[in-house]
């Protein structure tokens, strides 16, 4: 993709979080904390597929997952001093329960010793969610993150291991991230920048404005919809940003400025982001169509491709050590369950 917090976007982020500081508020909350395991049978094998659940005093506090293919799993954003518990539940297996957690600030726990034994005289049958539908409510999360409830974060996924998008999705994301007012008020402000510098040889007057305003958003259209849509759909990986958020800091900020390079496909592997710098270098030769003759060429081209580049390594650092604490939505859940309800029976001999 395109990591898609357009430049406009971190300078109105960062002007709101200026304002902030500037207002008497309330403390922050301690930071979250991480729930890791690895769900074993009783012979240490691992169980895929299980079934975790986090339960605490409220809702939000409240999460699920499902072990992949080696037994492990996380729940992140675990809110610290709040005592909850974990439930592990497989097929075939009897239920295992953890004792009682309260996490400190910041603190990475893993849990020991989830050995699940096997179910007696109990017959369980679950309804799983298809990849399709748990990709569909990561999308839907996705469209309720703003930076400070106000700056669109569509563009990143706090889940590790998120679901592959469907081609749909991709498009689905891309056009509500162009369709936001914000958006629209980016591509004003960076027309309004370039207007007081002069810059681009446009007009001065209102009609040089919005002309600038109109090549700012066909900037930000060509990018977001080329590089986070039509890219990934063809090369099959995902436009957006995997959040991180644990590890060294060099490990984490090493990770936020690769991103405009490495990428996750669809498959799960990382590679080459071809649909990133493929973005952002038909950007800067479509822009070709639409400004002033004399600011044309493979200036034009570069000029546009370095500042995507550099504006996309900047966000990774922003989302990695800063946008998190800023984004409460992304704590909601748009479904009770990802993965599934189960209904249970007792079954006679």
């Amino acid at each position: 993709m395109t990591f898609r917090l357009s430049f406009c976007a971190i300078i109105l982020c960062l002007s709101a979080v200026a304002g902030a500081n500037g207002q008497d508020i309330s403390a922050p909350e301690p930071q979250s904390g991480v729930i890791v395991g690895t769900a074993l049978d009783v012979n240490g094998n691992p169980i895929p597929g299980a079934r975790i659940a986090l339960e605490g005093p409220l809702p939000a506090d409240r999460q699920q997952a499902v072990t992949n293919e080696n037994g492990f799993f996380e729940l992140s954003d675990v809110r610290a001093g709040v005592p909850c518990h974990v439930t592990i539940a497989a097929s075939g297996f009897a239920d295992w329960n953890s004792p009682e957690v309260t996490l400190r600030a910041g603190q990475y726990l893993e849990l020991t010793g989830i050995n699940l034994k096997l179910g007696e005289v109990v017959t369980t049958v679950y309804a799983t969610s298809s990849s399709d539908e748990i990709a569909t409510e990561q999308v839907q999360i996705a469209e309720h993150q703003r930076v400070l409830g106000v700056v669109p974060n569509f563009y990143v996924t706090y889940d590790p291991h998120p679901v592959a998008l469907t081609p749909g999705l991709k498009f689905r994301l891309a056009l509500r991230a162009l369709t936001d007012p914000v958006t629209f008020l980016g591509a004003a402000t960076v027309a309004g920048m370039d207007q007081a510098a002069d810059k681009f040889d446009f007009q001065q007057d209102a009609k040089g404005y919005f002309q600038r305003f109109g090549a700012s958003y066909a900037n930000m259209f060509t990018d977001i919809m080329v590089g986070g849509a039509v890219l990934p759909s063809l090369l099959h990986q995902d436009p957006r940003y995997i959040y991180q958020g644990t590890g060294t800091t060099k490990a984490r900020a090493l990770h936020a400025i690769s991103y405009p390079f490495i990428t996750r496909g669809d498959n799960g592997h990382r590679q080459p982001n071809y649909s990133n710098l493929g973005g952002v270098l038909a950007s800067g030769a479509i822009a070709n169509a639409y400004y002033p003759a004399s600011n044309r060429g493979p200036g034009l081209v570069l000029n546009t491709a370095v500042i995507d580049i550099c504006t996309s390594m900047a966000n990774g650092l922003l989302q990695e050590f800063v946008f998190r604490r800023l984004t409460p939505s992304a704590k909601e859940r748009v479904s009770s369950s990802v993965s599934g309800k189960a209904s249970s029976s007792r079954s006679g001999n």
